[in-house]
């Protein structure tokens, strides 16, 4: 079973492959839905980063395709999603203005991910870990957009389900948003498992996460009533 373990990313890819063609053919039916195309972004990386494990589990280790898994794993992670839903939950000027500070950072945290010399004596199986990076402080960026991808995504869908406890004619919104809690919630147990050397803890974390929230996403959208957004932006409108 453990052996088996490292090829779970293979299989994370294909779904966020699978994830991304639906919700780009969701944006494309409702272009003006700013957080479909984040959410979409979202999918994306996340299968990019996923899609780096792989490279290493089947090819081995070499540098720029850790420094890209740090970028799309590390850096990026959940943040795109998260930013989907702040779109979502705030104003859209909050949201563009906090999107802003999202892209800048993590351009700027890139930049010192791929300049950062590399200390390949701190390798351990080939696994991907930062440990490596000789400029420890870049590890101390990520946690922020850890941070808050973890408030936004999952505490978002928390918001979200709690208001739907209350709707009782939208059980599949409630249900599906806390599927998107939990699918949130997991891939950052496994970020932590793998600061102390336990990267197969991610792989795990990262396939049911990423299952959860599309099985989230798919319940949500089989709801045909309005949702408590549109219902708050009507009243926005009368108001």
């Amino acid at each position: 079973m453990e052996n088996f373990i490292p090829y779970l990313p293979i299989l994370t890819t294909i779904l966020s492959v699978v994830f991304a063609y639906f919700l780009v053919k969701h944006y494309k039916s409702k272009k003006s839905a700013i957080y479909l195309l984040w959410w979409t972004i979202g999918v994306i990386t996340y299968g990019a980063g996923t899609l780096t494990e792989s490279i290493n589990t089947l090819w081995g280790w070499n540098e720029f395709n850790f420094r890209c898994w740090y970028v799309f794993g590390a850096l990026l992670g959940g943040a795109p999603l998260a930013q989907g839903t702040v779109y979502l939950l705030l104003s859209k000027k909050i949201a563009h203005g906090l999107a802003f500070l999202l892209v800048t950072t993590v351009i700027i945290a890139s930049v010192f991910v791929f300049l950062s010399p590399i200390d390949q004596s701190l390798l351990k199986d080939n696994r991907l870990s930062g440990i490596v990076l000789e400029w420890k402080w870049v590890r101390y960026i990520p946690p922020f957009i850890n941070t808050y991808a973890f408030v936004f995504l999952c505490g978002g869908a928390v918001y979200s389900a709690w208001k739907y406890y209350f709707l009782k004619k939208s059980s599949k919104r409630f249900l599906g948003n806390i599927y998107i809690a939990i699918g949130a919630l997991l891939p950052g147990i496994g970020g932590i498992f793998t600061r102390y050397g336990h990267v197969e803890v991610l792989y795990v974390t990262e396939l049911f996460g990423l299952l959860l929230i599309y099985i989230g996403y798919l319940q949500i959208r089989s709801d045909r009533s309005e949702s408590i957004h549109q219902l708050q932006k009507a009243k926005e409108n009368l108001a």
